[in-house]
């Protein structure tokens, strides 16, 4: 429990500095606003449409008896909009750290500088770091389709299905937002994805003592604007702190 809440102060710490710097909130609100609009536009028009994709996903249902057809599709258009929403919640961190990627990346060397922590990079250039920042970030939202899928999946099972689809929703979702929340100072070290994925696991409570509670506050509409560049400076925390200093740029050459 100490090191999830050592995860959850990051955040906090976050929230700081974040508050404190309204230069630093206005342009790490932007780009989160934009994506937001568009996902729950997209969110949207698949609710408002759901009766009919899941009408034409199930025309094998039309002999059935109406309380079965019924049942059948209510239950396939909750778990299809449910999905969605994982999908959309998850994507989002992506989508709003790709379309203001300089934005944040000058938001956490801002709040490094301010804390004193280390800098260092593998010195592969800004063309170079930015085609690994895109390439790792369009990963991620794979991760996030496939995962969507299954949990999609889960959300058919009797009785249980859907706690149990919103629960490993969360933790799925709140896993792949600190893949990406911790994604500028691995980069800025050459680090790959799996390299994060690696690093993570070593120290999962903190991980999600940081990650769970900044998944659920993205959640909350408006919210998300100050959240974000948030847990961009905790993320970058995190960071630091799973990774400890920078190694010479001959060893990660080396590695």
């Amino acid at each position: 429990m100490n090191s999830f809440f050592a995860g959850t102060r990051t955040l906090g710490t976050g929230f700081a500095i974040i508050l404190r710097s309204p230069r630093l909130l206005l342009l790490g609100a932007l780009p989160a606003l934009i994506s937001a609009v568009l996902l729950l536009a997209g969110l949207g028009a698949l609710t408002y449409f759901s009766g009919d994709v899941v009408t034409w996903l199930t025309p094998f249902a039309e002999g059935w008896s109406d309380v079965a057809r019924n049942a059948l599709r209510i239950l396939l258009g909750v778990a299809l909009v449910g999905a969605a929403a994982v999908l959309a919640s998850v994507s989002f961190i992506a989508l709003t750290l790709l379309v203001g990627g300089p934005f944040y990346e000058h938001i956490a060397e801002q709040a490094e500088e301010r804390l004193g922590l280390d800098t260092s990079d593998d010195g592969a250039g800004l063309v170079r770091s930015l085609a690994r920042g895109i390439r790792d970030s369009l990963k991620l939202v794979g991760i996030a389709a496939v995962g969507a899928v299954v949990l999609f999946a889960i959300g058919f099972v009797p009785v249980v299905g859907q706690i149990a689809a919103l629960v490993l929703g969360a933790l799925f979702g709140a896993w792949v937002l600190a893949l990406e929340m911790v994604g500028l100072v691995f980069q800025r070290r050459g680090l790959t994805l799996g390299d994060r994925h690696r690093e993570l696991r070593r120290h999962r409570a903190v991980v999600f003592g940081f990650a769970l509670p900044t998944y659920l506050l993205c959640l909350v509409p408006v919210l998300q604007l100050v959240v974000i560049p948030s847990a961009v400076v905790g993320g970058t925390l995190l960071a630091h702190r799973v990774l400890g200093p920078a190694p010479r740029r001959g060893a990660v050459a080396q590695r």
